[in-house]
């Protein structure tokens, strides 16, 4: 069967750069790679085409004959060398390994000497005082840690993991497809690099056992809704000797009845009379240390806002806080004694229904409305 044309393969136009070709390849060596589709020959054959045309079309010297020839500049006979190119391909090599480490988690090949444990998430609910100020939590949580019996090894007393013989310690084995060597997960000792033969008896030689544990978890002042603290090493432990996970702890914090919070800043709402709106006067309004004092400025119109600096949250990180705004609310009473309907009748009486300061201009506004 006739090769299809190495630009096709990639998915790139003949003019695409060596980055655009990069890419477009280990985007599909990542799709086919036989260790991600094991036994499937179809990928196994896209993974060697790909590979084929990259280690072409990577190496400028290779791919400028590519384009004057096509196939023809690779074949036998062709005075290029036998089975292909004879330059340098350090390139190719480069990025195949780059790809391993997508595959291993940046060790080219297995996890040898043990597996990570599995990273944990907590949900950790906190009052709004709490996360303002910060606040010390113990949590409980079950999670896998080192096996007391084995002391983490997986083995029974008295033995020791053995170094895989097929892989010596690696973790992973060469295998030879086409005209190069890839590295797969070796098949004896999955990845460990280690051979268990007397599995410990209370782990079954995981290396790690089901238990309760308590963590401390310490909640630093300024803390948001939605934020997360991130523990090293307090996740489950790792199998047969390898490194502990961690633990994510999400915090959510429960709403205040008196303030809001955006960011750094905590908003209150107070409501005062119209008398002392209109005259003036102290007053005492909530803090989250307790009280402290506001003076109102006779004529304050409903909505003003004053702030106390320094009475909001600690910014993370810094010996800052942020500040303490109070929107004041004139009310409107519903409900109105005798006396107090005689002096308010009284008041309307000498200001009548339509504030006097605004009777110029809100009247001149009507007479244009209705001119028009």
């Amino acid at each position: 069967m006739a090769k299809r044309d190495f630009y096709e393969v990639l998915g790139v136009a003949n003019s695409a750069s060596q980055d655009e070709i990069k890419k477009a390849y280990r985007k599909a060596a990542l799709q086919y790679h036989p260790d991600r589709n094991p036994g499937d020959k179809v990928a196994e054959e896209k993974f060697k085409e790909a590979s084929d045309a990259y280690r072409v079309l990577s190496n400028a010297e290779a791919r400028a004959q590519y384009d004057q020839f096509g196939h023809a500049a690779f074949e036998q006979g062709s005075g290029m060398g036998a089975g292909g190119f004879n330059g340098d391909f350090s390139g190719f090599e480069d990025l195949f390994g780059d790809i391993f480490s997508s595959f291993f988690g940046g060790q080219g090949g297995g996890r040898a000497g043990g597996q990570a444990g599995r990273d944990l998430r907590y949900d950790l609910q906190v009052e709004f005082e709490e996360a303002i100020f910060g606040v010390d939590k113990t949590i409980t949580l079950v999670r896998d840690s080192p096996c007391k019996e084995c002391a983490g090894s997986g083995a029974a007393k008295g033995s020791s993991p053995e170094v895989c013989q097929q892989c010596g310690g690696q973790g992973q084995v060469a295998v030879q497809q086409g005209f190069f060597t890839i590295a797969r997960t070796c098949p004896v000792c999955l990845g460990q690099g280690r051979i268990i033969k007397s599995p410990c008896t209370e782990c079954s030689g995981k290396g790690a056992k089901g238990v309760e544990s308590k963590v401390e978890v310490k909640v630093p002042a300024g803390i948001d809704h939605g934020q997360r603290l991130k523990l090293r090493g307090e996740g489950e432990a790792g199998s047969q000797g390898g490194p502990a996970g961690d633990l994510y702890v999400q915090i959510f914090v429960k709403p205040h009845a008196v303030f809001q919070r955006q960011d750094h800043e905590l908003i209150c709402e107070m409501p005062i009379t119209y008398a002392a709106a209109a005259l003036g006067a102290e007053i005492d309004v909530p803090t989250l240390e307790g009280k402290a004092s506001v003076k109102i400025p006779a004529g304050t119109q409903s909505g003003k806002i004053f702030r106390l600096r320094g009475k909001g949250v600690p910014v993370l990180g810094a010996n800052r806080r942020g500040d303490l705004h109070v929107k004041v609310a004139v009310h409107v009473p519903k409900k109105l004694s005798e006396d107090q309907r005689a002096l308010l009748e009284k008041l309307r009486e000498i200001q009548g229904v339509i504030p006097e300061e605004a009777n110029s201009g809100f009247f001149d506004k009507m007479k244009e409305m209705f001119r028009g």
